[in-house]
């Protein structure tokens, strides 16, 4: 009774994903998206600090040079994907597998699947997040970010078996356990940072409007991003320089849901896509090096806009923002270090999963930043992810996977 009861709190939320769309994908295995040939919108997220002009589009290259090509295999609702730079993907399904894809090809046993430990009672529980070890190549440890049968966070630590397609899903150490309030915003995401610590996001525990007001409090993981080192202590150690020793884990607070969040491979710089209630969606920032204790705001304001309201003084807002004119829930992406797209070097590249729009945000040579809508995909992105060598993919949550090449031809 108290799940369903709970289904029903989670019904009146704003969903991380809306109902799941068809597994099958609309478009055939070597279809390639580039800009649309619809009129974009005239406007579209605005930096934080100039919320009102339409965004410029000065310092970014023109869309048509570029297109999205869906790679080989299909899989059922993708919300992550991670490349190993041996010629393998790892694709993180929700329902609990974790599907290898190896030289264009998926194999038809996965990595792992953690079905039987995995709950998905709700659209956004099931197995939501995976960041491989730095030094994955020669330890084989990794980590994987899930809801579990109760309907709680669970982050755990794996090892693969002596088959490199294979973990041994017996090794299983889980580090941290926290329960979650409602069926909705679970965070998910997971990426290890330039300082070699285990970065993890925690939604506000869901409903709507953050009731327990979790974004604000430092007595709980939920609205947070917390910090761990994997590489001492048992089962963990507290990095030095976490700002708060009540809850040593914690190392940003305010968010609502950070469901996706990474960070540059190239400066160390942090960008978070947090997603927004039922009026606006923000990216947030942390520039390298930067102390941890930064509040983000949740649920005072909902972007730069107020909410609940309450001081705002100290606060970091976002560096960009949406309203729900353009889309319901942003998906964080990447900063693009690809050297066969020089034109997109520097620009971090990120969407909306209800309208499919993908958008450029750079900083100037005055340092304000610079928004533009560069594709219309009409995809389902639930994630995106950055190979060994720059290359840049997007997940659709319909089944598939694509990444950013050059357009061939006129």
């Amino acid at each position: 009774m108290r799940r369903y009861l709970l289904v029903l709190l989670f019904l009146a939320g704003c969903s991380l994903l809306p109902p799941a769309p068809p597994a099958s994908p609309t478009l055939p295995e070597a279809a390639t998206i580039g800009p649309s040939l619809e009129p974009a919108p005239t406007e579209g997220p605005t930096p934080a600090s100039t919320p009102n002009p339409p965004p410029s589009v000065n310092s970014l290259p023109d869309p048509s040079l570029f297109v999205w090509t869906r790679l080989p295999g299909d899989f059922r609702r993708p919300v992550h994907v991670q490349d190993l730079g041996d010629g393998r993907l790892f694709v993180v399904e929700q329902r609990g597998f974790i599907r290898v894809v190896q030289n264009g090809v998926v194999l038809p046993e996965p990595f792992m699947d953690l079905t039987d430990r995995v709950g998905v009672f709700a659209n956004e529980q099931g197995l939501l997040g995976l960041a491989l070890h730095p030094e994955y190549a020669s330890n084989g440890r990794f980590f994987v970010n899930y809801i579990d049968l109760n309907g709680d966070t669970v982050i755990s630590r794996f090892l693969v078996s002596t088959d490199p397609n294979r973990a041994d899903a017996s090794s299983e150490t889980i580090l941290i356990q926290f329960d979650q309030p409602y069926p909705n915003h679970n965070g998910g995401g997971m990426v290890f940072g330039p300082d070699g610590y285990l970065y993890i996001g925690s939604g506000d525990g869901g409903s709507a409007g953050d009731p327990q007001g979790n974004g604000q409090r430092l007595d709980t993981f939920l609205g947070k991003i917390l910090r761990i080192d994997v590489d001492n202590g048992e089962p963990y150690a507290i990095p030095p320089g976490n700002p708060f020793p009540s809850r040593p884990e914690i190392w940003a607070y305010g968010l609502r849901n950070p469901w996706r969040f990474a960070f540059d491979s190239l400066t160390g710089d942090l960008y978070i896509g947090d997603v927004g209630q039922d009026r606006w969606e923000e990216v947030d920032f942390q520039p390298a090096g930067a102390p941890g204790g930064a509040n983000y705001g949740w649920n005072m304001l909902e972007g730069t806009h107020r909410y609940e309201g309450g001081e705002t003084e100290g606060l970091t807002p976002p560096i960009a923002e949406y309203s729900h004119d353009f889309g319901c829930s942003v998906t964080g992406g990447v900063v693009v270090r690809d050297p066969g797209l020089p034109e997109l070097e520097g620009a971090y590249l990120y969407g909306d999963y209800c309208s499919g729009l993908v958008w450029g945000l750079v900083r100037d040579s005055a340092g304000a930043w610079q928004n533009a809508l560069l594709f219309q995909t009409g995809l389902s992105i639930s994630s995106f992810g950055e190979g060994q060598g720059g290359e840049v993919y997007l997940v659709d949550h319909g089944g598939a996977l694509y990444r950013l090449e050059r357009a061939v031809g006129p």
